[in-house]
């Protein structure tokens, strides 16, 4: 019907594989994804112009797809979801294949969306760039909602017995120390886990005297250690074959 085509037109959608033309030029392909969107003309060549400049692809332009780097034909797709300017985008790993500059590039760009009004539906395995990223949360195990709600609420609910560590020097005594209930380490960053009654200060004294610390925060646990809590040693255990 006309009110569902109407509603299909306001929604942008990038998928987790990707659905683009490799033998297809970029910008004919953008003008493309506008056209089926029921947008076209000078306006989306302008816009599709504006994009693919923002995005370092400027030049690219009249390349065709399968020439770009994996890196960059996602961009491209990242494009696509966005020419008939949507009002709700749903976005599947969109930071899948970029490099750290273009994740913040990207990043920065879903934070001007969401200022300008737009609804931004983000599916994504990694925790820590949801966490910098969004409003509210639903977290989902083997097909079950697990937990849900904002963001803020869901930490904040979970406590402020966690200590993160930004440090230098050998952390392996961390998870050791007495009151660390458990530790999570990765390279010169550290989220600790205290057991009840812990002393947050009897901490600091035993990592003074063997790190070289630039942080030390007790704070609510990150989301990554929340699922972790909810879901348990269900995590690690192989998921079933589907029948």
């Amino acid at each position: 019907s006309r009110d569902a085509d109407a509603a299909r037109d306001r929604v942008g959608y990038l998928p987790e594989e990707r659905g683009l033309y490799k033998k297809m030029k970029i910008l004919e392909q953008l003008l493309f994804f506008a056209e089926i969107k029921h947008r076209r003309g000078t306006d989306s060549k302008a816009r599709a112009q504006a994009w693919l400049s923002r995005f370092g692809l400027g030049d690219a332009a009249g390349r065709k797809l399968e020439e770009l780097s994996k890196g960059n034909q996602q961009k491209v797709q990242i494009i696509a979801a966005l020419m008939h300017d949507p009002d709700l985008i749903i976005l599947d790993e969109p930071m899948s294949g970029l490099d750290p500059v273009n994740v913040v590039l990207v990043r920065e760009m879903l934070r001007e969306l969401r200022a300008a009004g737009k609804t931004i539906l983000l599916s994504t395995h990694m925790m820590g760039e949801a966490e910098r990223l969004v409003d509210d949360i639903v977290l989902i195990h083997r097909g079950r909602v697990v937990l849900s709600g904002p963001l803020s609420e869901v930490r904040r609910s979970h406590g402020t017995d966690t200590v993160h560590l930004g440090f230098e020097g050998d952390s392996a005594f961390l998870s050791a120390l007495p009151g660390v209930a458990r530790a999570s380490v990765q390279n010169r960053a550290a989220e600790l886990r205290l057991a009840s009654g812990a002393d947050p200060q009897a901490l600091l004294s035993a990592c003074m005297g063997r790190l070289r610390l630039h942080r030390f925060e007790v704070a609510a646990p990150s989301l990554e250690e929340i699922f972790i809590d909810k879901v348990g040693d269900d995590a690690a255990e192989p998921e079933e074959a589907a029948s």
